[in-house]
Formats: C-alpha cells, sequence, structure tokens
C-alpha cells in the first residue's frame, strides 16, 4: 500500500471514527456516567465489531448482500431495535453510577460488538473500505494493512468521545443535570440512526 492510499485510508477511517453516531453517543454518555476506564471495553466493543465486519467483508461476505438484500433488511431491524433498547437504558438512567440510584453497568466488550455487527452503516463502511483499498492481487496482505490502519485511527478517535463524557462528570453531577443529560444523549442516539432507515 502506497503512503498515499495509506494517509487517504487513514483520513477516511478517522472520519467515520470521529463524526457523531450511535457509537459515538454511547461513548459520550458511558463517559459521563461511568467514566473513562470503565468505558475502555466500549471502546474495544466498538472498534472491534467494526473490525470483524471489514474482516467479513474482505473475505467475500459483501457479495452476499447483493444477492440476498433480505439480509441487509434484517441487520437494518435488529439494528434499530437493539438502539431503541440502548436508547431507553441509557434515559432511564438517573445517577453517574454511583449513589443511591443503583445504575447498570457499563455496556461491555460483547453488547458494543454487536451494536456493530447489527448496524447496517457500519456494513456499507466496511464496504467501501474493501473495495476501494484492497489490493485484488494481493488481497489477505492488504486487508491486514487496512485492519492495522482501522485500528490504530479508529481506537484514539473513538476515545475522544469517552474523554469528554468523563470530562462533564463534575459538571453533570450537580443537580438533576445527569438526567437530562442522559435523555439527550438517548434522543440523540435514536437521531443518529435516521440515516440508515431513511435514504436521502
Amino acid at each position: 500500500m502506497s503512503l498515499e492510499t495509506l494517509l487517504a485510508l487513514a483520513g477516511f477511517v478517522f472520519v467515520m471514527s470521529i463524526t457523531p453516531g450511535p457509537g459515538n453517543f454511547l461513548l459520550l454518555a458511558s463517559g459521563a456516567n461511568f467514566g473513562f476506564a470503565r468505558s475502555v471495553p466500549l471502546i474495544l466493543g466498538i472498534s472491534g465489531g467494526f473490525l470483524g465486519i471489514v474482516l467479513l467483508v474482505g473475505i467475500g461476505l459483501g457479495p452476499v448482500f447483493e444477492r440476498f438484500p433480505e439480509i441487509y433488511l434484517a441487520l437494518q431491524i435488529a439494528c434499530g431495535l437493539y438502539i431503541l433498547w440502548l436508547a431507553w437504558k441509557i434515559a432511564t438512567s438517573r445517577s453517574l453510577g454511583s449513589g443511591e440510584v443503583k445504575v447498570e453497568r457499563p455496556i461491555g466488550f460483547i453488547a458494543a460488538a454487536l451494536l456493530q455487527l447489527f448496524n447496517p452503516k457500519s456494513w456499507a463502511v466496511a464496504l467501501i473500505v474493501t473495495v476501494s483499498y484492497t489490493a485484488p492481487d494481493r488481497l489477505l496482505v492488504s486487508l491486514l494493512a487496512i485492519l492495522a490502519v482501522i485500528a490504530v485511527v479508529n481506537i484514539p478517535a473513538l476515545s475522544v468521545w469517552a474523554l469528554s463524557g468523563a470530562a462533564l462528570r463534575n459538571a453533570l453531577a450537580q443537580g438533576n443535570r445527569i438526567v437530562a443529560f442522559n435523555i439527550a444523549m438517548a434522543a440523540l442516539l435514536i437521531l443518529s440512526m435516521i440515516p440508515v432507515f431513511v435514504p436521502v
């Protein structure tokens, strides 16, 4: 992979990783409610889930979606239901992870990875990445290079969201601010999925 291609891939991955989306709103909410350290499994799960999708698409799963669009539709429905469930859990959280009101544990690695596996946008981005940046004559080598670039760029970009949430913890600890914050995060989580279900 040439330096120009590597930089283009890194730029694309950075933009896709840092811009608002369901996973990033979850990270912001998790950082605010549980702090950065307890949000690390969520960061790794979101990144690991996406890396798994890129790997699956890279070894040939992409054409399955083209041949059987009903699988893609089923993923959309599953993703929508999962997002609604996560939004409900966030909206009904009432503390910063401690205190009189018991709040469940932060979202773990497996649940975060499932979010990506059920997210049609992740599959679409994985298709774009593999089609645009793999070399057919060196498929495995180029696919491994893509996975390495994604991991190097994606994890720090996702961490920004959890760190931002953690930075808000002191301000949100005042009064009932965390309640309003969690409801806003739940609403943003749902709104972030509109482009997936309503094509422009």
